[in-house]
């Protein structure tokens, strides 16, 4: 992705449009080494999880992702991953060497929201997956 098309103050303000969004608990953008580039909890949310888990949760997110990518050829990219646990729902949204991710109220429906965060990233995200 080129710097002109990506600017890590663009996805910021992006972030934090998507925090505006309800259901949304937490946003951030990870790189593909599981380290946080920007982001933040929701104002009033509680985290479940401490930092060093957190950081621990990056990691394997951005560990799963790379992993997934042996599948692209036959299968396609991947437009968006989830999964809905008890507590909470939680996202990611690959492109480029970025991660972004989700955590969600366990009550949101999973592909209205996916849909309205790939319309916010608009151009960041479409470049890579042909939308």
């Amino acid at each position: 992705m080129s710097e002109e098309k990506f600017s890590i103050e663009n996805i910021k303000n992006k972030i934090k449009d998507i925090l505006a969004e309800p259901e949304i608990r937490y946003c951030g953008l990870i790189d593909c080494e599981g380290e946080l580039i920007a982001g933040d909890f929701k104002d009033g949310v509680v985290p479940f999880e401490n930092d060093a888990r957190r950081r621990q949760t990056f990691q394997e997110l951005a560990h799963r992702v790379a992993n997934r990518k042996g599948f692209d050829a036959n299968l396609g990219r991947v437009k968006y991953s989830s999964s809905r646990r008890e507590k909470v729902v939680m996202m990611s949204f690959p492109f480029g060497r970025y991660i972004l991710m989700i955590i969600a109220e366990p009550s949101v429906n999973i592909d209205r929201l996916a849909w309205k965060i790939i319309y916010k990233l608009e151009h960041q995200w479409s470049e890579f997956h042909g939308l």
